[in-house]
């Protein structure tokens, strides 16, 4: 009897702990109400980087959005807004050597730093007290300065961007 006791208890209490487990739960962390984003094409005011550099970000950042929300991507006026522009691609040398420095001419760097900066204004039309307006986003990655820039270019955009869109990402619909 008392196995038969204690089933009945754990069969009447496991709907209760199913109810208050229940809500606006999503595995990203994003609860959101709205349906419609419009993410504008972002474009290119740097110095420097390849031409195709904004097109390349605005379609990740579209992309992530679709991939790890329901929201709907729209053209223009969605619930959801955002748009921006790449503001930053620079250069600079780290992790400085003497290494070879009379061969060169002076002291040399070991590692370059490529930082790219997108400038982002995100309006949230449900609830404005998550919008903000020209939000500077930067990142970068670090490679051997003996390395042709232009080979490893693609593939240090792609990391950096994918960080810089988790970041705009967790600032807008993750409210992080």
């Amino acid at each position: 009897m008392r196995i038969s006791k204690s089933i009945k208890f754990l069969l009447q209490i496991m709907p209760l702990a199913l109810l208050c487990g229940c809500g606006v739960y999503s595995f990203t962390g994003v609860a959101i109400t709205a349906e419609t984003i419009s993410i504008a094409a972002f474009y290119n005011d740097a110095e420097g980087g390849p031409p195709d550099m904004a097109q390349t970000f605005t379609n990740k950042l579209q992309d992530y959005y679709q991939s790890n929300t329901n929201l709907t991507l729209v053209k223009e006026d969605g619930e959801l807004q955002i748009e921006g522009v790449v503001t930053g691609y620079r250069l600079s040398p780290i992790a400085p050597t003497a290494a070879n420095a009379e061969l060169l001419g002076g002291n040399t760097s070991a590692l370059t730093r490529l930082t790219i900066t997108v400038q982002v204004t995100y309006v949230n039309t449900e609830d404005d007290q998550f919008n903000f307006e020209n939000r500077s986003f930067s990142f970068y990655e670090d490679f051997d300065s003996n390395q042709n820039l232009t080979a490893i270019e693609s593939q240090l955009l792609d990391r950096i961007f994918d960080q810089i869109i988790l970041d705009i990402f967790n600032a807008s619909v993750a409210n992080w």
